[in-house]
């Protein structure tokens, strides 16, 4: 088995198979930290912001982080059995070159998310150092997080590992102790003031922060052995987002309901300082080395569509150079955004959350369909790099058109700052659009790809299995044997 390079040298070409080890558990750790921090924290708060209970902030956070991390989970099964990114194996659904519209989706969402968890990032370090030094904070912040993400995705994988041992000596004690001294107001062990709209918003909030990692959870399951369970790679992913999100934001909820009208970090620190005097500010600077790596696990991925939204139009070679350029240029992006940001970081965060569901939702509807249930999991691999004239071909009109009859069908159903559909407002605010567009898009897409020729896709498959060797097609989780 070959060492590791120190920097990563893959970035969109499909991972070959001597270059495939690990196991499906160390999916857990990767995920459980990416989610175990306090952006995280903060997504648990928005429902006690609007009135919400702590019991129903509970209730809301339960259930929307586990019907979002379902997708993702799945989504992170199909990493081992194609060894390729999540949106260049999308090329599928929505084409060569189509494709870069849900390319742009998430490198929007994932520049958001950067900018969001700078911004917490920099506030620990004003609050530890006592000097509010931004701007600087920013760029210390992107230098450290840019650097891990260019020696890429081992190095990745390593990081959070070591960070969830920290994270349970730290956290760990703090959540039992407060649950243990902290009086929380009798108030808020009920269902008293509860309004669907309160709860609706933090049952999407935790939907929507779970489903994010949707679009590029393979990217991180990608260098698994292919005969890797799809059982254990979804558990695992399953397991890792669920606890570390229900964790944080449970928490959240949980200082919200303590300190109701103050920031997410100064809600923690009082809360530890209420455990014990002085240890807040040292709480906080424990979680800086778990957003600084959720801020890495970003731009890794967006580089990765970054890069897919280049060759969609221009052929290019994926190199490690190109891999570091795109790095970096998201890491611009993100660090661009922090320091021109302003205004109510809950506000804004709970709004940006609400839209990025709406974006995300049709797209999975749309993967999951056409892997799961079309195709089964049976994919021409080198077809997926035929600009002209492949199978797949320039433009997947049936999935760009699936997406968009999701995203119209949620319109009436939407709820946010600057609309409210009117079904929605007919039904007293209340957001079902999350369901909406899931089904809508799923039934849309089902029944345009009975057009597909799944026959002759299998056949091309197969030939290019026989001339090309192993990493011509995958069939139902089973890699296509090489041709001696």
């Amino acid at each position: 088995m070959p060492e590791t390079p120190a920097i990563e040298s893959k970035s969109i070409d499909w991972v070959p198979l001597d270059e495939r080890r690990g196991k499906p558990s160390t999916l857990f750790p990767l995920w459980f930290m990416s989610n175990a921090n306090l952006t995280t924290l903060a997504t648990g708060m928005v429902g006690a912001a609007l009135g919400a209970s702590l019991v129903t902030s509970l209730v809301a956070i339960v259930l929307g982080a586990a019907v979002g991390t379902v997708f993702t989970a799945f989504h992170s099964a199909q990493g081992p059995q194609l060894g390729l990114p999540q949106m260049i194996q999308s090329r599928a659904q929505f084409g060569y070159r189509g494709v870069v519209v849900i390319c742009a989706v998430v490198v929007f969402s994932i520049v958001g998310f950067n900018v969001f968890n700078q911004i917490l990032a920099a506030d620990v370090l004003t609050l530890a150092t006592g000097t509010d030094l931004r701007d600087l904070w920013f760029v210390l912040i992107t230098a450290c997080a840019l650097t891990l993400a260019i020696y890429g995705y081992h190095w990745i994988h390593r990081f959070q590992t070591w960070l969830t041992w920290l994270f349970l000596a730290t956290f760990g004690v703090f959540t039992v102790a407060a649950l243990i001294w902290l009086d929380v107001p009798a108030g808020q062990f009920g269902f008293g003031g509860f309004t669907w709209a309160g709860f609706l918003v933090q049952f999407g909030a935790a939907a929507a922060y779970a489903l994010g990692w949707a679009p590029y959870v393979s990217d991180y399951s990608r260098y698994l052995p292919p005969q890797t369970s799809p059982r254990k790679a979804l558990w695992f992913t399953y397991s890792g987002v669920f606890v570390g999100a229900v964790w944080l934001m449970a928490l959240g909820a949980l200082v919200a309901a303590l300190f109701a009208d103050a920031s997410p970090l100064e809600a923690v620190r009082s809360a530890a300082d209420g455990v014990l005097p002085g240890s807040g500010t040292w709480l906080l600077v424990a979680a800086l080395p778990g957003l600084v790596t959720v801020i890495t696990v970003n731009v890794y991925a967006a580089s990765l569509e970054l890069i897919t939204m280049i060759d969609s139009f221009k052929a290019v070679r994926p190199t490690r150079r190109l891999r570091i350029v795109s790095c970096i240029v998201i890491a611009a992006a993100g660090l661009l955004g922090a320091i021109l940001s302003s205004g109510e970081f809950l506000a804004n965060f709970s709004s940006f959350l609400v839209v990025l569901l709406y974006l995300l939702v049709p797209w999975t509807s749309v993967n999951l369909v056409d892997y799961y249930f079309v195709r089964r999991g049976r994919y021409a691999i080198r077809e997926i790099f035929v600009p002209e004239g492949g199978v797949y071909g320039s433009w997947g009109w049936r999935g760009l058109a699936a997406y968009a009859v999701g995203i119209v069908a949620m319109v009436p159903f939407v709820v946010t700052v600057w609309y409210t559909g009117p079904v929605a407002a007919a039904l007293g605010d209340v957001d079902v659009a999350l369901f909406v567009g899931l089904l809508a898009s799923a039934v849309a897409y089902v029944l345009m790809a009975r057009s597909l020729d799944l026959a002759a896709e299998t056949a091309k498959a197969e030939a290019d299995s026989r001339d090309h060797g192993v990493e011509a097609v995958t069939f139902a989780g089973r890699v296509a044997p090489v041709e001696s």
